[in-house]
């Protein structure tokens, strides 16, 4: 079968000057676009591609055959030829020195973490934190005594001063209630002024011996007391009860062939440090000072020897040494106090 070959110019010959508008569409709107499937392959002019959506009908492609055969290609970017590794993994690391992950991985060249953190302060006391350094472990006798007359030679003006001021509190009560009889007769000991001044002086004694108590706190608690911090307690019916207590114990263990009576006065030693330091009555502070003294009854009985022995010889001088041995007493029987009832820390 035969084929009329198409009439008129033919796209890429040369146009008829006399009919410009030869090829040319007559349907407005429609450009010099040659109708689609009329143009010869390989002719298509320069400019004037047909509008979107005008292609071709698919097909006419390259016959297939001949592509390179999938895989091994080298992958995108700009990489040297040659030597890469299959798509399955070993590409370089990206870069940046960044951490490894956390896990259990063979150890390597990353810098060790951060460290040389001080250590959480410790050494706290049962009630809390005190001015200075940490209790030692175990009472000592000597550091005891030491810690005493440490603390007094610092402070010594005071402390000879509040002892002297109780020694002449008690002269003025004598002179006042009994005067100095030197008779012999003590039959005026028994009248109703006598028993008020005993009375009196009594309370007097125990007002003092708390006073020293509560400066002795304030030296083992890293303070050193003026003479008004000695008055600084306010429970005083249970100071005079429990020393009216342990008064009337001691007599009764003293008419029993002593011994008992000595048992008593030491293990009521620290009555009035658990009275003026945690506020209780006079019983439950009777009861803690058998309980803390029995604990370490050895160490504390050597460390009261030492003490009494101390003040014998501060009483050989007129009486004078005890304006020193009556203070050191009263911080190392402190001190100790604190170190077995593991109380706050001792400066």
């Amino acid at each position: 079968m035969s084929e009329n070959p198409p009439t008129g110019p033919q796209y890429g010959s040369t146009p008829d000057p006399d009919r410009p508008d030869l090829g040319k569409s007559s349907q407005p709107g429609e450009g010099g676009y040659p109708p689609p499937g009329n143009t010869p392959p390989g002719n298509t002019p320069p400019g004037n591609y047909p509008p979107p959506g005008n292609y071709p009908p698919q097909g006419g492609y390259p016959p297939p055959g001949n592509y390179p055969p999938p895989g091994n290609y080298p992958p995108p970017g700009g990489y040297p030829t040659g030597g890469y590794p299959p798509a399955s993994g070993n590409y370089p690391p990206p870069a940046g020195n960044y951490p490894p992950p956390a896990g259990n991985y063979p150890p390597g060249n990353y810098p060790p973490p951060p460290g040389n953190y001080p250590p959480p302060p410790g050494n706290y006391g049962s009630h809390g934190s005190g001015f200075g350094g940490g209790l030692p472990p175990t009472l000592d006798v000597g550091g005891a005594i030491s810690f005493g007359w440490n603390k007094f030679k610092d402070n010594a003006g005071v402390w000879v001063g509040i002892v002297f001021i109780a020694v002449v509190i008690q002269f003025v009560i004598n002179l006042i209630f009994g005067g100095f009889d030197t008779s012999g007769d003590f039959s005026s000991s028994f009248n109703v002024l006598g028993i008020i001044g005993t009375l009196v002086g009594a309370v007097v004694t125990y007002l003092i011996q708390a006073a020293m108590v509560r400066g002795a706190l304030h030296e083992v608690d890293g303070t050193k007391p003026t003479i008004g911090s000695f008055f600084q307690f306010a429970n005083v019916a249970a100071i005079i009860i429990a020393s009216v207590l342990i008064g009337i114990m001691a007599t009764i263990g003293f008419v029993l062939l002593i011994i008992p009576g000595i048992i008593v006065v030491f293990l009521t030693w620290w009555t009035l440090q658990f009275v003026v330091d945690r506020n209780e009555d006079a019983i439950t502070a009777i009861k803690s000072s058998f309980r803390a003294i029995s604990s370490n009854a050895g160490q504390l009985f050597l460390l009261a020897l030492a003490l009494v022995g101390i003040n014998i010889l501060g009483a050989i001088p007129c009486g004078l040494g005890l304006l020193v041995t009556i203070p050191i007493t009263i911080i190392a029987s402190t001190y100790a106090y604190r170190i077995v009832t593991s109380g706050q820390p001792v400066a």
